[in-house]
């Protein structure tokens, strides 16, 4: 193991056992109740075929670096060539520049990321600059190569218990099942993202996607209403390999009048190939959202809405590298009259499936922090949730804020807590910043009198639901 010397300028406190805690409170709060709770990682883009062959990465570059976009825009902006990002250069080198970049990064949240990833799973405490590139590169390298840090080896080491992945319709779901038969002991279970069958106005993929679907549900699609049989059939196939979640990633919600005849010959326009106008596509998206809720209540689900991104935004990158290549930033979007439309219509024939709603602006926060008190009804403890801090509000800033909206709107204490959002097995000590970060918030308000010291009993019980306990009680798996 590496045995980190103590570098000149680095603060004696800098990721050391009470980091980010700022007072005793916080930190009996987070070592006696948040640290040791496992982790239910309810949202996450992981890849279900490497826990299935419980992969072993090659080098810290595969697992670090590979579909991160977040530290291929922080090396793009520190003037890194895009052979080093997303390109064709060595392993090493790759991990060489973005040990370049990693200096440049202080105060962005990837430098608290990176430094906490060394040191859970791997034990380094060094900080990753340049001189230490190479010995960090080494070791871990080598430690990936062993049993223990093999894809289930890790999630192991992270207490982890249940991971949700996101999945296509299509999806076959074989990698969720040959885990569940090989009894792995972290539960990996699928959700339900149907937005190929909503954007109904990306001509390019549309229609073959359709053939897609009809080849996995077995259902030839030639009406509008065949349509809704394939997704039914997939949906109910979902049901059956332990899927209790869907979700959808839009710019904003879909809630144009429409009836159920001029969403048919709008269908059938969209399969006979004849271009749809803007008016037309927003009726046939907008009943497909409602559709896609009704089944998700009629099975119990929760339903996911991750709203707010300007995706796409540089199309020279996007025709060279595809979607999620970090070219992405925050929209402007008008949310709420359309998201209060779309719940009120759902439960007004009392089909509103429980949501979870995820901001991406952070001028909306206290939109949103109300939007889920309109709906909630007693039925279920915190139904309507106000997801957790996403994205590039997905930081200590961005988490205070989340949580303190939350607060003020509505009940904290109800909150399902964090989740990874990643494509990166070594993320999981974002849930060790959220908890550090939870703790911190409640501490402070006891040490300036604003929490009663008295209830440290019902506030570290608060501090475990919020880590584990609403989460578990909340979704059905």
């Amino acid at each position: 193991m590496i045995t980190p010397e103590q570098e000149t300028y680095t603060a004696t406190t800098f990721l050391d056992e009470n980091f980010l805690l700022e007072t005793e409170t916080a930190r009996k709060l987070y070592h006696e109740h948040a640290k040791h709770m496992p982790i239910i990682d309810y949202h996450c883009h992981l890849s279900p075929e490497d826990i299935a062959k419980d992969r072993k990465f090659k080098n810290l570059t595969q697992i670090w670096l590979e579909g991160d976009h977040y530290k291929w825009r922080a090396m793009r902006t520190n003037g890194i060539p895009e052979r080093f990002c997303t390109g064709d250069a060595p392993d090493f080198e790759k991990f060489q520049k973005w040990a370049e970049t990693v200096p440049y990064t202080m105060r962005n949240p990837l430098y608290h990321w990176t430094h906490m990833e060394l040191k859970r799973p791997f034990g380094i405490e060094k900080i990753l600059k340049p001189e230490t590139a190479r010995e960090i590169y080494d070791y871990c390298s080598e430690m990936l190569q062993t049993d223990e840090f093999s894809v289930r080896g890790i999630l192991r080491k992270m207490n982890v218990e249940i991971i949700c992945t996101t999945d296509d319709p299509i999806d076959t779901l074989e990698h969720h099942q040959k885990v569940k038969a090989d009894g792995f002991e972290v539960k990996v279970l699928p959700t339900f993202r149907a937005d190929k069958v909503v954007f109904i106005d990306n001509e390019e993929v549309f229609l073959p996607y359709l053939q897609k679907l009809e080849a996995a549900s077995g259902v030839k699609i030639i009406s509008y209403g065949s349509l809704i049989e394939a997704i039914k059939q997939r949906h109910d196939f979902f049901h059956e390999n332990g899927c209790r979640l869907s979700d959808h990633g839009l710019e904003t919600i879909y809630t144009a009048e429409y009836t159920t005849e001029e969403v048919s010959a709008i269908f059938e326009k969209a399969l006979n190939s004849q271009s749809l106008t803007k008016e037309e596509a927003l009726k046939y998206k907008s009943a497909m959202l409602v559709e896609l809720a009704l089944l998700d209540h009629s099975k119990g689900w929760t339903q996911q809405f991750h709203l707010g991104a300007l995706r796409n935004n540089n199309t020279r990158m996007m025709r060279e590298l595809g979607p999620d290549t970090g070219f992405d930033s925050i929209g402007d979007f008008d949310v709420a009259s359309s998201l209060a439309k779309f719940m009120d219509k759902l439960d007004n024939s009392n089909q509103l499936a429980k949501t979870i709603l995820y901001n991406l602006n952070p001028s909306q926060n206290e939109l949103y922090a109300t939007m889920i008190g309109n709906f909630n009804d007693g039925s279920t403890p915190g139904k309507i949730q106000y997801g957790s801090a996403w994205w590039f509000l997905d930081q200590k800033d961005g988490m205070e804020r989340q949580m303190n909206a939350l607060s003020n709107m509505g009940l904290l204490s109800r909150f399902v807590g964090m989740l990874t959002d990643s494509r990166s097995f070594l993320s999981y000590p974002r849930h060790e910043y959220f908890r550090r970060i939870l703790c911190n918030l409640i501490g402070n308000d006891v040490e300036n009198g604003e929490l009663p010291a008295s209830e440290m009993k019902w506030l570290g019980q608060m501090v475990e639901n919020i880590c584990y306990n609403n989460a578990k009680s909340y979704f059905n798996f």
